[in-house]
């Protein structure tokens, strides 16, 4: 790999053995000499630099200059950091390939530093063109999403064991933002995708030959099938807090009532005796409090008995242990 940047440290021009040459320009400056002199060059780059400062997301094109080879720009969207703290800015990488050139503005640092590693230059070497640099390239930016998603199942997995110890109304919290930490993952692998199906249509059945294009789709088909897991551990985990909170309410409502229903003598007794009239019932005689508490005491106890012998009480109103997983 021979560099022929005057500034390696903002801008790069690599040769490669298949011939092919990358165009690394560290800042997205369209007025640099090589962008200029790539403009007269093709026009489809023209096209490219004009669109850049339009692009807010991802972007994708195919283009055919000639009405035969395939040249494809865009923009890729990721990011470096493998913890989600935020909707906060990503990275973008503008891009521009065709066989013979690939393009890039706004590589970041720690990708750049990657891609010189020992590896990763043997298997940009063995590249026949810059289409299957490109794609050894996206192959390594998708390292930054397995790094995410390694921390996302980390999270994931003590939020499943709170829940089994200790379900309590602060773990919904918890299963919602793991819930938007994939979405943030799954939004930005997105683009990945249409950079596959980009070149399917651009390159058709070479694709089936190159071993970076399959290495990627590979990675990108183990990503994809953690991305569907996830989603269906996450739709599990809101079921059973779901599940157990509509259970955990049942048995509430339902305790509720049959306590109101066992104390409604006494509540009927209170009320009578408590009306502001002379003559009623043992009033005014020793006896008479003792018996009507024993009185509304046996009703009480009749009627929890009755609403027992039915089967309506269950063990709703026996008390469970702190460690209980309901």
């Amino acid at each position: 790999m021979k560099n022929n940047g005057s500034n390696a440290a903002q801008h790069r021009l690599l040769h490669f053995a298949g011939g092919w040459r990358w165009y690394d320009v560290a800042m997205e400056d369209s007025s640099h000499e090589w962008l200029q002199r790539l403009r007269e060059e093709s026009p489809a780059i023209d096209e490219w630099l004009r669109v850049i400062p339009k692009v807010s997301e991802n972007y994708i094109s195919v283009r055919f200059p000639d009405g035969a080879e395939a040249v494809i720009f865009g923009t890729l969207p990721y990011s470096v950091k493998s913890e989600v703290t935020g909707a906060g800015p990503v990275d973008r990488l503008h891009f521009f390939v065709n066989d013979q050139m690939l393009v890039t503005i706004n590589l970041d640092p720690d990708t750049r530093e990657m891609m010189a590693a020992k590896e990763r230059t043997s298997m940009l070497q063995q590249c026949p063109n810059a289409v299957d640099g490109m794609f050894v390239l996206a192959r390594t930016l998708l390292h930054y999403f397995h790094q995410g998603l390694d921390r996302f199942e980390m999270n994931l997995r003590a939020i499943e064991r709170a829940m089994e110890m200790d379900n309590q109304r602060h773990l919904m919290d918890k299963i919602l933002n793991s819930r938007f930490e994939l979405l943030f993952w799954s939004n930005l692998f997105t683009p990945f995708d249409e950079l596959i199906a980009a070149a399917r249509e651009g390159y058709l059945d070479r694709l089936e030959s190159s071993k970076p294009f399959l290495r990627l789709l590979h990675r990108m088909e183990r990503m994809d099938r953690a991305f569907r897991h996830y989603e269906d551990e996450i739709d599990t985990l809101i079921a059973i807090d779901d599940a157990v909170s509509a259970f955990r309410g049942n048995e509430i409502m339902k305790t509720l009532t049959i306590v109101t229903s066992i104390f409604t003598p006494a509540t009927v007794v209170g009320a009578i005796w408590g009306m502001n009239f002379d003559n009623l019932p043992a009033i005014k005689t020793p006896w008479g409090f003792v018996s009507v508490m024993f009185g509304t005491l046996l009703f009480t106890l009749g009627m929890y008995w009755w609403m027992h012998s039915k089967g309506w009480t269950g063990d709703l109103l026996r008390v469970k242990g702190r460690k209980s997983k309901i």
